[in-house]
């Protein structure tokens, strides 16, 4: 009998590319996390960011955004981050892309490689949540023997600890980097009234409320400047409220600046008014056929007029006419424990339908291994003593 060939293995090598040519990557692909532009990169300008290209024979095949991140007391190294990412085929053997990855990265000071694989290991529908919420005993989605596996997901989890790549997701899916866990409505396929029927009762009252209330609901791109200011203020507003540390205005007119330069359908602003007065805002990004809600504020006063109920659900329906596949919700915890005060960010998001998804999660290559430990340690520190 003659044994199966191997194929030969794959030879690929890394090397910086420009905007340009990243972009018309992207471009080419559905979409790519927003976290993975160049126009991203711009605006973390306190950290060295590069572009980089994965080319066969001569070819560009794949494609990612790397922040070359300072950490203190280890400024001669960096921490190499690829925020969800990078693009490139994740279906088959990793050695050949991320082996030329890692030595790249290293020759340009880097200590430590950081990626988060853009692939789903688990998703659980809103009324599997919504069980899990009310059985007694169960505590995180991951109780739950209800769910849909991905079975690349958990093939290049395997392939990852197999190279010796280190898992960074906490057990509540929330770290310094990415959230693992995310809330998405699926929209590929599905109509304005698809959607409002896959949404609870409360959801589909609130945005009948603001309508009768004559909540009125505008976007802008490129014009959003002049609303920026307004939104700012609900913000900080709802920063001090919710007791988070919000971030300056001049971050959210660089964000818009940058990705507007990028592509002009990139990002917008909703703002909700009720008789003039701003009482809820948000914002979205989009790359290809994937959304995503950024950031979100609204006022305590007049919230009885459900704005932030009527900016989500304008938001979701231009995803919708603007072809998009995903509209995503973002980070959630993996919390179904009605004494976790986090319980509430996921039966908000389940009040829209859609699925809580778990994806890869981060890991870690160290490439050198001294001042990997130490920056470890630095980092357990600064966690206890939050």
């Amino acid at each position: 009998m003659t044994s199966p060939q191997r194929e030969p293995a794959r030879r690929l090598t890394v090397v910086p590319i420009t905007t340009t040519e990243h972009l018309a990557f992207i471009r080419a692909r559905t979409s790519v996390s927003f976290l993975q532009t160049p126009a991203w990169g711009r605006l973390k300008s306190e950290w060295r960011s590069e572009s980089l290209g994965w080319y066969e024979n001569g070819r560009l095949v794949g494609a990612g955004l790397v922040l070359h991140r300072p950490v203190p007391r280890l400024q001669r190294w960096t921490l190499a981050y690829l925020a969800q990412g990078p693009a490139i085929e994740w279906n088959g053997a990793l050695g050949p892309w991320l082996d030329p990855l890692a030595a790249h990265l290293k020759a340009r000071g880097a200590f430590a490689v950081r990626l988060g694989p853009p692939l789903r290991t688990d998703t659980w529908s809103a009324q599997e949540v919504k069980e899990g919420i009310a059985a007694p005993g169960v505590k995180r989605l991951t109780d739950l023997s209800a769910r849909r596996k991905d079975p690349l997901g958990t093939t290049v989890s395997d392939r990852l600890a197999a190279a010796g790549w280190l898992p960074q997701s906490p057990a509540d899916g929330f770290g310094a980097g990415q959230p693992q866990y995310t809330y998405e409505i699926p929209l590929a396929g599905r109509s304005e009234a698809d959607l409002l029927r896959g949404m609870n009762q409360l959801w589909r009252r609130n945005i009948k409320k603001a309508a009768r209330e004559g909540v009125e609901v505008t976007s802008a791109g490129a014009a959003a400047a002049r609303d920026l200011a307004a939104f700012h203020e609900l913000y900080l507003h709802t920063a001090e409220r919710d007791r988070f540390t919000p971030r300056p205005l001049d971050y959210f007119t660089a964000m818009f600046a940058e990705l507007n330069a990028e592509d002009p359908e990139r990002i917008r602003l909703y703002m909700a008014r009720h008789r003039g007065d701003p009482v809820a805002g948000a914002i979205l990004v989009r790359v290809g056929t994937h959304a995503w809600y950024t950031y979100g504020a609204s006022s305590t006063v007049k919230r009885e007029v459900r704005g932030s109920n009527a900016c989500q659900w304008a938001m979701i329906r231009e995803a919708l006419a603007g072809g998009c596949e995903v509209y995503d919700l973002r980070g959630i915890t993996s919390t179904l424990d009605t004494d976790d005060p986090q319980v509430g960010l996921i039966q908000f998001k389940t009040g829209t339908g859609g699925q809580a998804v778990r994806y890869v999660g981060e890991w870690d290559l160290p490439l050198r291994p001294a001042v990997y430990r130490a920056f470890d340690l630095v980092m357990r520190r600064r966690s206890r003593g939050r």
